[in-house]
């Protein structure tokens, strides 16, 4: 029987594998999918170095008319600022996503578990703050009034820190790949809940900590609101919000003469490259971020699991 299912399961995997013709459309598909997201991104590259008046007069092109990191120059005359606000972001991105996953995997294991008696209760509770909030002025009050985390960075973390949505992702996570059979044997052997949580179901979850660890890093590393509203000096802001900050400046300036007539009336420089400099605002604030696609990228097809219940 062993080596009859041997053979079967042996003479199974041609009969699973694609035929050419739909290898060759996969691979098509996924090769123009992947031109459709890099395109545009090389495209704001090329604008960023180009020269401002060939970007007015000829358009937008991917093979710059002439050279020019004027965009650049003109952002890093302030780039102390920006080095301070990308050391806010940092900061704020890597304490947030740490503190994140540890209250999100917390939260969401014991509602997997079938042996919680108010596990129905507390995920009911998670899910009911998606469809139902306080509303903006009580939020902004809880955090002003009584946590006092307005102008900290403390503001910039915590209301990013509890996701709902994935919550209930890392739950049915736990609840429908982690195998009972090993939780059971642990606590067989003796092992208490924190360890089997530590030892056994956080390294078989890494694929759903990686990917939920990288939706909450862009989260956090995108957000401007938060400064906006917590932040009222330029000490804790963020880099999105600062970059926010210069662009809403340069469309103004742009589109008001009269501004732009009492700056240079005062002896200050208007004749900034404003189209160029927005993309190279993107690339300033775009950046970093994509590094960190790499680091979790590997955890996204692995199957941690496979195998590890032995009949």
């Amino acid at each position: 029987m062993a080596a009859s299912a041997s053979k079967i399961q042996a003479g199974s995997h041609p009969n699973n594998r694609p035929s050419s013709l739909a290898s060759l459309g996969i691979h098509t598909f996924f090769v123009v999918y992947s031109l459709l997201c890099i395109i545009p991104l090389l495209l704001i590259v090329t604008v960023s170095i180009s020269d401002e008046r060939s970007v007015v007069k000829n358009g937008y092109r991917f093979l710059p008319d002439r050279f020019n990191t004027a965009a650049y120059e003109f952002l890093f005359k302030d780039i102390g600022q920006i080095l301070h606000s990308y050391g806010i972001s940092i900061a704020v991105t890597v304490i947030g996503t740490v503190l994140s996953m540890i209250v999100i995997a917390l939260y969401a294991y014991p509602i997997s578990r079938s042996n919680f008696p108010h596990a129905k209760f507390f995920t009911f509770f998670v899910f009911f703050t998606m469809l139902f909030s306080g509303g903006l002025v009580p939020w902004y009050l809880v955090y002003v009034q009584m946590l006092d985390l307005k102008d900290t960075l403390w503001s910039l973390i915590m209301p990013l820190i509890m996701s709902a949505f994935w919550v209930l992702i890392t739950r049915t996570f736990f609840k429908e790949t982690i195998p009972q059979q090993v939780l059971e044997s642990a606590k067989i052997d003796g092992a208490g809940e924190l360890r089997i949580f530590i030892r056994i179901v956080l390294p078989l979850s890494m694929p759903v900590l990686a990917t939920v660890s990288l939706f909450q890093t862009l989260a956090y590393w995108n957000d401007w609101f938060l400064s906006l509203v917590f932040i009222t000096d330029n000490r804790n802001i963020s880099v999105q919000y600062l970059l926010y900050k210069m662009l809403a400046n340069i469309q103004f300036l742009s589109s008001n003469p009269t501004a732009a007539a009492e700056i240079a009336r005062a002896g200050g420089m208007f004749n900034f490259p404003s189209e160029t400099v927005r993309m190279a605002l993107v690339i300033v604030g775009v950046g970093p971020i994509v590094f960190a696609y790499p680091f979790f990228q590997r955890y996204f097809v692995r199957g941690l699991t496979v195998g590890a219940v032995k009949g």
